[in-house]
């Protein structure tokens, strides 16, 4: 396997150069947030990635987690990397400072995410999930569970979980039938939680599980789930890890990739019951348990870049060495760089991940303007505006992520298909994001059925709006050949959208059968507007002149690229956007 090299230069060129960030760093949260200091993280974290985390992603992966006894074990040398992660104060990078976190962007600590899944996806997930349950009871959280649990896990002293499946209840988690008795100013709970991503490991001295469930008497459906802490040990008086709580570890998964995430099965109560402590009100759950969801949602969504920017790295390489057959220019003995369908699969690989990573990031910068700006009106529109790509992000950069790795293994031919190079890994690691934390289909239902439904497609139509500036900056630059491509795929996906808020009324089973396709064509509309913003930003530079030159010049003609070959398939959704239900129900 490849070597990782973090892909700092490109990172900060996404963060810092493209519109959005000056507007980050004019809130006064975010005032030291310079471009100086922005490099200096994402050096480090790029010398911790590559040094310390990514060492172990092969071997982690042939080793997998251990159950034993009843007893994980993290494959060797995880331990030892998370203790350096924590140390270093990566987990509470964008986390407030008022429960030890060091208050950057949001946009930031996204940046340094890539690096952490593209390194180990499988070490990622821990933090990942750290991250959502610290700011989860960080926002929801009482004064008292704030401070036993928030700083434990703002900086990843301790580990957090999200529970929500079970064996019946999966994408329904208003099935769930996991049960919570008051009792002396807590709760006993008992049931049985499925897919507990790092459920149970040695990494960390406790374990912070975030559990819905049922108190008696609660309403049938999501709207009957209350949300507890419920921790692996009970801490003591000094807020140390005290008496093991009634939590099993039934077993891991053995599964397709992420082999050294321990993922479990956890029986909750099989004695007098696991105690917890209710996070807000009873049967308002599943609004407190958004908050992590909406959290893991744009980091699984950068899984699907990270993996991809591993998986070009390695393509790119293996393209680079591997001789075979000649070139068709001169005759001579050719390394396989040299076919043009080989450059054609590694820049379509580099154009995906570029205009991935903007859009990743773009939603991360909006998220810190909808948190901290102090316009109210700002705020809405911003958030709005994250509320609309968030399942975009989910669903369309797994998807493609998945794709590009699929990719990398057709480079590597028949190598490609064989473990040892590693190519295989990523493809299967990239799987994985498709499914979890919603499956790309609910998010689909999401973007049709709830983002652009619930407004009329207003918040759709400012999208669209804005796209349309951009396009007449893109022919002001005598950028036409980006623009024309956008422009017609912004037409498509207005279209679409109008077409589906006209739909659904009537006939919701047409309209859902179009969801999927539409959120690809959103996906491909927004890459493409961030190809174009890239576009623009180069041009600017390239005008300036610099020792740079050859970046920007890389980066207009990957821009170029991606909407010659990759927007055009925009246009071609329309149709089966529109082709309705009939052919999904034709046969019985």
């Amino acid at each position: 396997m490849t070597e990782y090299i973090a892909p700092v230069r490109d990172l900060r060129f996404a963060l810092c150069e493209l519109d959005g960030f000056e507007a980050l760093r004019a809130l006064p949260a975010f005032a030291e947030a310079t471009p100086e200091l922005v490099e200096q993280v994402l050096d480090e974290a790029g010398r911790l990635a590559a040094r310390e985390i990514a060492p172990f992603n092969r071997s982690g992966d042939e080793e997998g987690a251990h159950f034993e006894n009843g007893v994980v074990r993290a494959a060797e040398g995880f331990a030892d990397a998370y203790r350096r992660f924590v140390e270093g104060g990566w987990a509470g990078l964008d986390l407030e400072p008022e429960h030890g976190g060091q208050g950057l962007p949001r946009a930031l600590a996204t940046a340094t995410g890539e690096m952490w899944n593209a390194a180990n996806m499988a070490f990622a997930l821990c933090p990942l999930l750290t991250h959502g349950a610290a700011e989860l009871i960080g926002r929801h959280g009482n004064a008292e569970q704030k401070a036993l649990y928030g700083e434990k896990l703002v900086s990843g002293e301790w580990t957090g979980t999200m529970c929500m499946t079970e064996p019946q209840a999966g994408s329904d988690v208003g099935a769930a039938r996991t049960r919570a008795r008051p009792e002396n100013g807590h709760y006993r709970l008992s049931g049985t939680k499925i897919f507990i991503t790092y459920g149970d490991h040695d990494m960390a001295e406790n374990i912070v599980h975030l559990v819905l469930a049922r108190t008696p008497g609660a309403p049938e459906g999501a709207r009957g789930l209350s949300l507890f802490v419920v921790p692996k040990f009970l801490p003591d008086v000094d807020g140390r890890p005290g008496t093991r709580n009634d939590i099993r570890t039934v077993s891991i998964e053995h599964k397709l990739g992420v082999r050294a995430s321990p993922t479990c099965t956890l029986a909750f109560g099989d004695g007098e019951g696991a105690i917890g402590t209710l996070i807000g009100e009873e049967n308002r759950g599943i609004q407190a348990m958004f908050t992590m969801m909406n959290s893991a949602r744009l980091a699984v969504g950068l899984q699907g870049v990270a993996i991809a920017e591993r998986a070009y790295q390695q393509a790119l390489a293996f393209a680079r060495e591997r001789r075979q057959g000649r070139r068709l220019t001169d005759g001579a003995p050719a390394v396989i760089i040299d076919h043009p369908d080989v450059r054609r699969m590694l820049m379509t690989m580099k154009a995906h991940v570029e205009a991935m990573r903007a859009l990743a990031l773009r939603v991360a910068i909006d998220i810190d303007l909808a948190a901290h700006h102090d316009d109210a009106e700002t705020r809405a529109r911003r958030q709005r505006r994250v509320d609309l790509l968030i399942p975009v992000v989910k669903a369309y950069c797994s998807d493609t992520g998945f794709a590009v790795a699929s990719l990398g293994v057709q480079i590597h031919g028949g190598m490609g298909y064989i473990e040892e190079t590693g190519a295989a890994q990523h493809l299967r690691d990239a799987r994985i994001a498709m499914i979890y934390e919603g499956t790309n289909g609910i998010q689909a239902l999401d973007l049709a059925g709830r983002k652009l439904l619930g407004d009329k497609g207003a918040a759709a139509r400012a999208y669209l709006a804005d796209v349309e500036v951009l396009e007449e900056q893109l022919g002001a630059a005598g950028l036409d050949a980006i623009r024309a491509p956008l422009a017609r795929a912004r037409e498509t996906l207005a279209r679409a959208s109008d077409w589906l808020i006209e739909t659904w009324a009537g006939a919701p089973g047409d309209a859902a059968a179009g969801a999927s396709d539409y959120l690809r064509l959103f996906g491909l509309v927004a890459s493409g507007a961030m190809m174009g913003e890239s576009a623009l930003a180069a041009a600017r530079r390239l005008a300036e002149g610099g020792a740079d030159d050859a970046f920007y010049h890389a980066k207009l003609a990957t821009a170029r690229f991606h909407a010659a070959t990759i927007l055009p398939g925009a246009t071609a959704l329309l149709d089966p956007i529109r082709a309705g239900s009939d052919g999904l129900d034709a046969l019985d």
